[in-house]
């Protein structure tokens, strides 16, 4: 009973969100400091995470590979791994973990300290002014991350496989690869799972937000449960959306 109230009142809380969509004219400001929090601040550990992940999966592919002479599809395999996968889940992840956080343990605190009554008080709502930026911000940036993380992730496997003395497959051989093996429907799929992240990360954390009692600790423990909250909506999701778009 306690689960379908919390998927009510996140249900109730997105109906809220998109309806207020139409006030987004009026608050871009608000929406371009969330994207420069959510998009622009995570690309340094979204580029170290990402050419790691790439590198990784080349080295770990490639010496298999190269026991049965087929280290000419390495490319196709990081590629396809990548951008159908690797990159909008653990991308999404690395949001999650940085900025999702962030906004629960904001929002929680303007809950636990009555600055949202204050909003409420002056004829500002909470949704409108805390909820319906975030998540435009997160509809925007998390695909865009997911591509700039897709393309780092393959040119570290690229470096990976050209000079690995086990490996050695030409930058040419690896990108023709990845060519042949990645169409649109792979690119819309990996976009796909990209933006219902971004909504997932948004919807969980702000309703986390609100939903914060108890002073410092129920912060600390919103902020907790925000992450993981959102972790395990995202794998919930990546298992449907890769089940319905197969």
């Amino acid at each position: 009973m306690y689960f379908l109230t919390i998927v009510g009142e996140m249900i109730i809380l997105l109906c809220q969100t998109v309806y207020f969509f139409k006030e987004a004219p009026r608050n871009l400001n608000s929406i371009a400091t969330q994207m420069l929090i959510i998009g622009y601040e995570t690309l340094p550990v979204a580029s170290v995470m990402a050419f790691f992940v790439g590198m990784v999966l080349a080295l770990q592919t490639g010496v298999e590979l190269n026991k049965y002479g087929g280290q000419n599809i390495i490319g196709a395999i990081v590629g396809h791994s990548m951008v159908r996968e690797l990159g909008p889940v653990m991308t999404s992840f690395l949001v999650a973990g940085r900025a999702g956080s962030a906004m629960a343990a904001e929002i929680g605190v303007m809950k636990v300290y009555e600055e949202i009554d204050a909003l409420k008080t002056l004829d500002i709502h909470p949704v409108r002014y805390l909820a319906m930026p975030r998540l435009i911000a997160c509809l925007i940036c998390v695909p865009a991350l997911v591509i700039y993380a897709d393309l780092v992730g393959i040119a570290g496997g690229a470096l990976i496989s050209n000079f690995h003395p086990q490996i050695f497959v030409s930058y040419w051989i690896y990108y023709d690869s990845i060519q042949d093996a990645l169409k649109l429907k792979e690119i819309g799929i990996g976009l796909i799972k990209a933006f219902a992240f971004g909504g997932i990360i948004a919807l969980v954390c702000c309703y986390i937000g609100f939903t914060t009692r108890g002073g410092p600790r129920g912060i600390a423990r919103s902020t907790t449960r925000s992450v993981v909250l959102s972790f395990m909506m995202i794998l919930v999701a990546d298992y449907i959306l890769t089940r319905l778009l197969m």
